[in-house]
């Protein structure tokens, strides 16, 4: 397994079946990858479990049990969603294949993370809103939907045909969603400071904000980028409070 390979984690939100978590487990060994993540399964060592994970116990035996998204997601430096479900405040959305293609190099230089939602329902708005631009799998529309563990099958496989390549890149620390979200509430806090969005736009703020998260989402910012930021921040700041 290659560096690029060692920073992929797949994250299961809520699975319900613990033969779709064996499976998923299968699945992302068959293609070379190892990180599984679990928030709040219900049950993920059983019997079913351990059958469908067929020559990945090891896998299954490993993954990390989180009890909410938050702390699953806490230092991954990019999260991408897995939906099929589009919409204009959903942010950007990119055939698995063509997402894989885009995160090589921020696999290289830190963390990244798919996330799969649950069976019934898949990802929630607070989960979408967390994600640098959401992947979605092609299928006929007379049946779009697919199951969890295939799902896992299709991304890991379209990785495993990028993530074959190892590279020279000198690697830079990449901020975690962690530092982001800190960043996303001190531009909000800076936009309010300045009275942007106020006087009935409220909505408009929370639209701009939610645009901002895709943007520097999807970028895979350097802790230097952020810590750049926050710099430019504190001058506004400053500059808002001199003029009272």
């Amino acid at each position: 397994m290659n560096k690029a390979s060692e920073n992929i984690y797949f994250v299961l939100i809520e699975p319900k079946e613990p033969g779709n978590i064996g499976a998923s487990a299968r699945a992302i060994k068959n293609m070379g990858f190892s990180n599984l993540i679990l928030v709040n399964p219900e049950g993920h060592l059983t019997i079913d479990a351990y059958l469908f994970a067929h020559g990945a116990e090891d896998v299954l035996e490993q993954a990390v049990v989180c009890t909410s998204f938050e702390e699953a997601v806490g230092q991954m430096h990019l999260v991408i969603g897995l939906s099929r479900r589009f919409g204009k405040t959903r942010g950007v959305f990119k055939p698995v294949n063509e997402a894989a293609k885009t995160i090589l190099s921020s696999a290289l230089e830190g963390k990244v993370a798919f996330l799969f939602g649950r069976e019934n329902n898949g990802l929630n708005n607070k989960e979408v809103e967390s994600c640098a631009f959401i992947a979605f799998i092609p299928t006929s529309n007379a049946q779009p939907s697919l199951n969890l563990s295939q799902a896992v099958l299709l991304t890991a496989y379209e990785l495993s045909n990028i993530f074959v390549l190892d590279s020279t890149f000198k690697v830079k620390p990449k901020a975690t969603t962690y530092q982001l979200t800190q960043l996303y509430g001190r531009i909000e806090d800076t936009l309010s400071a300045a009275g942007y969005g106020s006087r009935g736009s409220h909505d408009l703020k929370s639209e701009v904000m939610r645009n901002i998260k895709h943007l520097l989402g999807r970028c895979g910012m350097m802790v230097w980028e952020v810590d750049m930021i926050h710099g430019i921040l504190s001058y506004i700041n400053n500059k808002i409070s001199e003029e009272g």
